[in-house]
C-alpha cells in the first residue's frame, strides 16, 4: 500500500507544505496550465498556494482531457482529500472560477470537507452562463486569443506553441460550454466575487448572480483589467488574506 503522504500527486504542480496553517487551491483558465500562478507568491502569510494541475497540458500533456468539469471535480477529489485537513479555499479566474465549484458541489454531496471560501474573479454564476467571448470565437479567433494568453503570461507566442496549444484551448471552452446550470447552486461556503474595473471581457456589473448561491457573499471591484490577477496584485492577496484568515497571522507575500 502506498503512503499518501509520500505518493507524489498528479493533480498538484507542488506537494503541499504539511506545515501549512492553510490553502489557497488555485485553478487555471482555459488554454493554460498551472505555471499561470509563477508570479504569484508560495504563501500569503501562512495559506500556502497550490497550483492544481488538470490533465492534457504541460507535465500532463499525455494524459486524455477531462471533457468536463463534472469529471475533472471527481478526478481530483481522489487526490485532494489527503490535503483537506486544514482551512483551505478554492480560487480561480475566468474560466478557472467554475471547476472550484463544482468540485465544492461533489465535495457536498459526499459530506467531505469543504472550503471555507470560494474566490472567483471575473465569471458570471453559473446559473448566468456559459458566458463569455472565447465561447463563441471559431479556430482562428481562438488562435488570436491563445496568443494573447501567451504574451500575458510573458511568452513568445510563435507558431509551433500556437499549433501546440490551440486543440487544449478547443477542449477547454468546449468544458465550459458543457457545464450548463439551469438554476442556482446552493453553495455551503462565503464566496468572493471579485470583478476587475478595465476588464472589458467579463464585466463586473454581470457578476450579481453569486448572490444567489449563499448566504455569504461579497462583491469586490479591483483596478485593473482582465489580465490584471496574473501579477498577484497587492489587492487582491490583500482581499484572500482578509476573507480566508480574517487577517489573523497575514505577514503578506513570502
Amino acid at each position: 500500500m502506498v503512503d499518501s503522504s509520500t505518493k507524489k500527486p498528479n493533480w498538484l504542480l507542488r506537494r503541499p507544505d504539511p506545515d501549512a496553517g492553510a490553502r489557497l487551491f488555485c485553478f487555471p483558465y482555459s488554454g493554460s496550465g498551472a505555471t499561470m500562478y509563477e508570479r504569484w507568491p508560495r504563501r500569503i502569510g501562512d495559506v500556502e498556494i497550490c497550483l492544481v494541475q488538470p490533465p492534457g497540458r504541460q507535465n500532463r500533456i499525455r494524459e486524455p482531457h477531462y471533457e468536463t468539469y463534472e469529471r475533472l471535480a471527481a478526478q481530483l477529489i481522489e487526490d485532494l482529500v489527503p490535503y483537506l485537513d486544514r482551512p483551505f479555499a478554492f480560487f480561480g479566474h475566468c474560466s478557472g472560477a467554475l471547476p472550484g465549484v463544482e468540485v465544492t458541489r461533489q465535495l457536498a454531496a459526499a459530506g467531505l470537507p469543504l472550503p471555507q471560501r470560494l474566490f472567483v474573479s471575473a465569471q458570471v454564476a453559473p446559473h448566468d452562463g456559459p458566458y463569455g467571448r472565447l465561447l463563441e470565437l471559431d479556430r482562428d479567433g481562438l488562435r488570436e486569443t491563445l496568443a494573447d494568453l501567451i504574451t500575458n503570461m510573458g511568452g513568445t507566442p510563435s507558431d509551433t506553441l500556437l499549433d501546440f496549444g490551440l486543440d487544449l484551448l478547443i477542449w477547454d471552452v468546449e468544458a465550459n460550454k458543457r457545464y450548463v446550470v439551469p438554476a442556482p447552486l446552493d453553495i455551503p461556503c462565503g464566496i468572493t466575487a471579485i470583478g476587475w474595473s478595465q476588464d472589458n471581457q467579463i464585466p463586473f456589473s454581470l457578476m450579481g448572480g453569486w448572490e444567489a448561491m449563499t448566504a455569504d457573499c461579497r462583491s469586490i471591484l479591483l483596478d485593473g483589467g482582465h489580465f490584471a490577477f496574473l501579477a498577484a496584485p497587492p489587492a487582491l492577496l490583500a482581499e484572500i488574506a482578509r476573507d480566508l484568515t480574517g487577517g489573523a497571522g497575514v505577514r503578506g507575500p513570502d
